[in-house]
């Protein structure tokens, strides 16, 4: 297949025709880009490299990440805490205070504003909100503290806890 080099005026107009598709292809074709040498067409066949093989491709969902050891899931919907593989077993009380204070990260809480928000009754011991986070302390484990003590105010969510909340599972 070669293609016709004419010329017409201000520049040549090359044209070529595939014989196999049937269809004829023109393009303007400036002075300046015009070459002494003809242009040379190859089918596909004629490829030296060969045709290329279809390569199927199969999408697949990307493995999860790797556990991080440090981080506690709250699973809110179905109530589950994880810290990194390991499931945490909570009473309703401390999975509630400890999902009321993720939702607040970096705010303080008086143990009457815990009460009110978490127990939901104000008219309670305050030692109560001590004992049940002295609790979550120790099943969350030390490794990373999870709730800091500000002391003479409250408790907030520590700076250094890696914590996410989903609330549809």
């Amino acid at each position: 297949m070669l293609g016709e080099l004419a010329e017409s005026g201000e520049g040549a107009l090359l044209t070529g025709s595939a014989e196999q598709s049937g269809r004829t292809a023109a393009e303007p074709w400036p002075p300046s880009a015009r070459r002494p040498h003809p242009v040379e067409f190859r089918p596909a066949e004629a490829d030296p490299a060969g045709p290329r093989p279809t390569v199927p491709r199969v999408f697949a969902a990307a493995p999860p990440p790797p556990e991080d050891p440090d981080e506690v899931r709250i699973l809110a919907a179905s109530r589950v805490v994880r810290r990194g593989a390991r499931v945490i077993s909570l009473t309703r009380i401390e999975f509630d205070l400890l999902h009321f204070l993720a939702a607040n990260p970096r705010r303080v809480f008086t143990r009457p504003q815990l009460l009110s928000n978490v127990w939901g009754y104000e008219h309670a011991v305050a030692r109560t909100v001590d004992v049940h986070v002295r609790r979550l302390r120790a099943k969350l484990g030390n490794t990373i503290p999870m709730v800091t003590t500000v002391y003479g105010v409250g408790y907030r969510l520590a700076d250094e806890a890696r914590v996410s909340v989903d609330p549809h599972r």
